[in-house]
Parts: C-alpha cells; sequence; structure tokens
C-alpha cells in the first residue's frame, strides 16, 4: 500500500508538472555577470527583473506570471550558447542578450537551428542592444528581433551631425577588436568620407575586448596624432577606463560616442572636465522625457541606484505584452508573427515599429552632450552634478536604413 501511495504521488506529481509549467512564462537572460562586462549586464538584469514585475502586477502574460531566468554568457559567444541550451532545459521559451555581437551572432544562429530541429518547441530570440549590421542583414533570422537601432543608424546619425562642425577636421577612430568594433570603424569612416571628405582620418586603432586595464598607451596615440575628435563604439569598462585614461593625460578632443551614459563613463568625464565635449546616441534622453517617462526613471534609480540605460529593454516588453494580448497565446510562433510590422508607443513617449523585413526595430534617437546641469534639469548622472543635454532628436523615419535581409520565413 504504501508504495502504491508513493506511485500514485509521483504520477500526480508528473501530470501537474506540466500544468504548473504553463503558469510561468519563462525569460533567459543570457549575458555577462562576471569579468569585464559584468557591469553592463548586472544592470541590464535589473531592467528585466523590474520589467517582470511590473508586467505581474498588470496580470502576467495571458495570466501567467513572466519569471526572468539569469544565465552568465562571460561575454564569450560558445558559453552563450550552452548557457542558452540550458535556458530551453529551464522552460524559457524567449531568450534576451545585449551585450557583444559576436555572442549575438552565435545565439541567433542557436536559435534558428534549434527551432528547425524542435518543431512546435520554438524559441523567441530578443535582441536588446547588440548592434552589429549583419544581424538584421545577411545573417538575419526569423526567430531574432533586434529593439536598439543598429550601428549604422546610430553612426549616421553622428556623422550627420559632424557634417555641419566644419571646426572637425581630424578624427582619431578607437574602436574594440570583435565583429562591432570591426563594423562601426569601417562604418566611421565611408560615411566621414562621404560627407565630410575634408575630415582627416588621423589614427584608426582596434584593441582586444574587455581586456585593456590601462588605456594610456592609446590616449598617447590620440594625443600625438593631433585629432580634434575621437569617435568610439566601445562600451562596458572598455569606454570607462578609456575615457578615464584621456582624463588622466588631459586630453581636450571632443568624444562621439554610443555607450558613455555606461557605469563610469559620467565620472570620468566629469573628472576630464570635458563639459559638454562628450557625446552619445541613445533612443532617450531623461532630461526631456515625458511626464511617465521620468516618473519610471526615477523610480528605478531610487531602487537600484543605477540610470534607466535601457529603454529599448521596456519597449520589447511592453511589445511582447501587447504581442501576447492581441493574440491570447504565449506560443512563441504566435508571438513572432505578431510582432512583424507591429507598430506601438515607445518609453519616451513616440512611435515605434518593428519592421517585418528584417526584424529591426525603428525609433526617435537622441544626439546628446554631457556637461554640468542646466536650469530645469532633474537627472544628473552618478552622482556628479553633471547630466545628458540634447542636442537633437532624430526622428524615427529618419532613422531608416535599407537591408539586405533575404527572411526565411517557417
Amino acid at each position: 500500500m504504501r508504495k502504491m501511495a508513493i506511485g500514485v504521488a509521483v504520477a500526480t506529481l508528473l501530470a501537474l508538472g506540466p500544468a504548473m509549467a504553463q503558469e510561468t512564462v519563462k525569460l533567459g537572460y543570457i549575458d555577462p555577470l562576471s569579468g569585464g562586462g559584468a557591469s553592463v549586464g548586472e544592470v541590464g538584469l535589473k531592467h528585466f527583473q523590474w520589467l517582470a514585475e511590473q508586467v505581474n502586477a498588470r496580470g502576467g502574460l495571458n495570466g501567467k506570471k513572466l519569471e526572468v531566468l539569469a544565465f552568465d554568457s562571460k561575454t564569450n559567444p560558445q558559453e552563450a550558447v550552452i548557457q542558452a541550451q540550458k535556458a530551453i532545459d529551464a522552460g524559457a521559451r524567449i531568450i534576451t542578450q545585449g551585450n557583444a555581437s559576436s555572442v549575438a551572432a552565435a545565439l541567433s544562429d542557436f536559435v534558428t537551428k534549434y527551432n528547425e530541429r524542435n518543431p512546435g518547441k520554438e524559441v523567441l530570440y530578443f535582441n536588446y542592444a547588440a548592434i552589429d549590421d549583419s544581424l538584421t542583414n545577411d545573417k538575419c533570422s526569423y526567430w531574432h528581433f533586434r529593439w536598439d537601432a543598429s550601428a549604422s543608424v546610430k553612426m549616421a546619425a553622428i556623422s550627420n551631425y559632424l557634417k555641419n562642425r566644419p571646426e572637425v577636421k581630424k578624427v582619431y577612430l578607437i574602436n574594440q577588436d570583435y565583429s562591432f568594433g570591426q563594423s562601426f570603424r569601417k562604418l566611421a569612416a565611408e560615411m566621414l568620407k562621404a560627407k565630410r571628405p575634408d575630415i582627416q582620418i588621423v589614427g584608426d586603432e582596434l584593441h582586444p575586448l574587455l581586456k585593456v586595464t590601462d588605456f594610456s598607451p592609446y590616449i598617447a596615440k590620440i594625443k600625438a596624432s593631433g585629432a580634434d575628435t575621437v569617435i568610439t563604439g566601445n562600451w562596458g569598462q572598455d569606454i570607462a577606463l578609456l575615457l578615464k585614461a584621456g582624463a588622466d593625460a588631459g586630453l581636450q578632443s571632443n568624444w562621439y560616442t554610443i555607450y558613455a551614459g555606461g557605469v563610469g563613463g559620467p565620472t570620468a568625464i566629469k573628472q576630464s572636465g570635458l563639459a559638454d565635449k562628450v557625446h552619445d546616441i541613445v533612443e532617450n534622453d531623461p532630461n526631456t522625457a515625458p511626464e511617465a517617462a521620468q516618473a519610471a526613471e526615477s523610480e528605478f534609480r531610487k531602487r537600484f541606484g543605477a540610470s534607466l540605460w535601457y529603454p529599448r529593454a521596456v519597449n520589447e516588453i511592453r511589445f511582447l505584452e501587447s504581442a501576447v494580448k492581441e493574440t491570447g497565446s504565449v506560443d512563441p510562433k504566435a508571438i513572432a508573427q505578431k510582432l512583424e510590422g507591429m507598430t506601438g508607443g515607445t518609453f519616451t513617449g513616440g512611435k515605434g515599429a518593428m519592421r517585418k523585413d528584417d526584424h529591426q526595430f525603428f525609433q526617435d534617437m537622441y544626439l546628446r552632450s554631457f556637461g554640468p546641469l542646466k536650469p530645469g534639469q532633474k537627472f544628473d548622472e552618478e552622482g556628479t552634478g553633471w547630466g545628458w543635454t540634447s542636442k537633437g532628436k532624430i526622428a524615427a523615419n529618419d532613422t531608416i536604413v535599407p537591408t539586405t535581409c533575404e527572411m526565411e520565413r517557417p
């Protein structure tokens, strides 16, 4: 009788297992939680945990709780694929990642092949920050959706701004030596040549990804070149340490970046004394954002002690929530089909759209500079008393670039 009771209990648990699993939608977060990329990976995780709380407070996804499962990619493509399989084994049908385009390419390829081998058990890959153009061009995948602007969009915005600044005469390019950094330097050279052929590129440097601890030799080269402007796609510790080395050496060049707002970046800029000479291109400017976005920014900063770096993560989860609501399903195939061509409101109050052709999201973008807070500004960064000031808004329709993607749909 005792054996029979145990057998019945086990059978009951096995029967309930799938039903219990269906009560939760699991999102696998795969980003660096150790090593040089941990500073951005940890804050990214906080974003998604915070967003999951909000979704669940609104009733979840089709009545199911959204749960975030964290996995450490170690900024390594092979390790990320291992972690993606672990996420799937743990029940995740959606994975999200953002740091390092080389990792993104590996994950996109893995998810595409996994779905081919496992019909009926498909997985979606939401990319919130890896911006190499190839991901929505020759390496595009039906199962990959990118919520950040691509490298070409961001470089187009920077080069369009520099086109009308005649004081810019000598530019130094310094980037991380991997797929995105190599792509970004190429885009910079091509777009500057097309829009400002008079600009002289006096340096073009690549350095190891997240391995340099002292950038002073690189800064010495920049100073020796006579560059009045530095353009870099560096992120994580590589932008913070690069700016710090520039500050220590008294480098007075203008900087045009994508990720100067990351951990340590604002502090290094303040130390350099380069008021309004360090710029970035982003999808949100908290000091000019609408009231609802500023309220969310304040809440996030109070809870986590960090800026809301990833409004695109907010857009990602909002669109996921809408797709589930409109389809009445949490099935990845239904969600993917609904997201194609989907439009909706963004965190900053504008309109965003997920292009069907390549699954690239388009939204308003802002070019900003960093310096002492201006009258009426409420958000400083890292307790420096300095904040970001918008230099111009690029409407979503003006950020659209062509794609070479030849989408293979299931």
